[in-house]
């Protein structure tokens, strides 16, 4: 596993003896934790690592790391914060981090130029007194001795990066797909599902709920539906969208490498084709092959894609047949029958 940059940057200080490791029965929060770092020298002390998204929950498993999908617990000695490239997601880092050290206790947090980790170092500067900063790996490391009050700098980064409800009624937080509305390729691929879907039905890359809503609303003859989703976070903003529909089913899964035991008449999938800034088809692409198997003989995957990405011949391969219901300069729906 590559470690990336950024997660170089945040140990850096620590590798370099600007700032001392902790001692060995020191307690660590990793915010933001990204499987195949690796601890300096003398870095002893027990590491709780957080992280919501279950491809690199389960490498850091697999790592033998003690990890969690959300912090626990509190009077942390220390808290590393790596950055992501949501300003609003890194922002409620820092806030979990200031909330969960004790005061006295080492906040060090580090991100990518590129990701705006200078600005979110001046945002903080703004509220809290930022001990040093240490540029490395195109990143900046930035450090602090957590305050005894806090709750002015949390309470503000908190209120400036709220929950927000998008179409007046689906609750989403930053840093989930498409926080700031219903993207485009999910309500195309609403737009474009036939009135005869009924039975067991899974919605596959869930999200916060939108389509699983749809499905709901349009669909009587649906006797369950099972909604599987890789960040942790969205998936629990899905259930709080779906409460109340007594025939939704929530799976925290990767399903790039973890099996799905249901089988099921119908699946509606939107898949992400990165995880990085490049273009990833092969993540749709085993995406495709997981609905194939999940889907009952004859069974029926109503997918949307970017158009310049190469799903056709893999569609070709795991199905009986396949044909594309719409079109246009970004997008493109098919259905794609077991």
């Amino acid at each position: 596993m590559i470690t990336s940059s950024a997660t170089k940057t945040l140990f850096h200080p620590f590798e370099t003896d600007t700032l001392p490791s902790p001692a060995a029965g020191a307690s660590i929060l990793f915010l933001g934790a990204e499987p195949g770092f690796r601890l300096p020298d003398g870095f002893d002390a027990s590491i709780l690592a957080v992280q919501g998204f279950r491809p690199a929950f389960l490498k850091l498993q697999r790592e033998g790391r003690k990890v969690v999908p959300l912090a626990e617990d509190e009077g942390y000695d220390v808290a590393l914060v790596l950055a992501s490239r949501h300003r609003g997601e890194s922002e409620l880092r820092i806030a979990e981090a200031l909330d969960r050290v004790r005061p006295g206790g080492l906040i060090v947090v580090a991100g990518a130029k590129d990701d705006g980790i200078a600005s979110l170092l001046k945002r903080v500067s703004a509220l809290v007194t930022v001990d040093e900063k240490l540029p490395k790996f195109h990143g900046i490391a930035f450090w602090l001795t957590c305050p005894t009050d806090v709750a002015d700098a949390v309470a503000s980064l908190r209120s400036e990066n709220p929950e927000t409800l998008v179409d007046g009624r689906f609750h989403v937080a930053p840093g989930m797909f498409s926080a700031g509305g219903v993207d485009r390729g999910s309500q195309l691929l609403a737009d474009h599902l036939p009135d005869d879907i009924k039975g067991a039905v899974a919605d596959f890359c869930a999200g916060w709920g939108f389509l699983g809503s749809v499905l709901v609303e349009r669909f009587p003859a649906m006797t369950t539906l099972d909604l599987y989703e890789a960040d942790f976070a969205a998936l629990e903003a899905a259930r709080r969208n779906l409460a109340g529909v007594p025939s939704a089913r929530f799976f925290w899964h990767d399903l790039v490498t973890e099996a799905v035991e249901g089988r099921y008449d119908s699946v509606v999938m939107n898949p992400p084709f990165h995880t990085s800034r490049r273009a990833e088809p092969e993540i749709g692409q085993a995406m495709i092959g997981a609905a194939a198997k999940a889907l009952k003989r004859g069974g029926r995957l109503f997918m949307v894609a970017n158009r310049q990405l190469p799903y056709e011949q893999t569609l070709a391969a795991a199905f009986a047949r396949h044909r594309q219901l719409f079109a246009d300069g970004k997008f493109k729906v098919f259905e794609a029958v077991r």
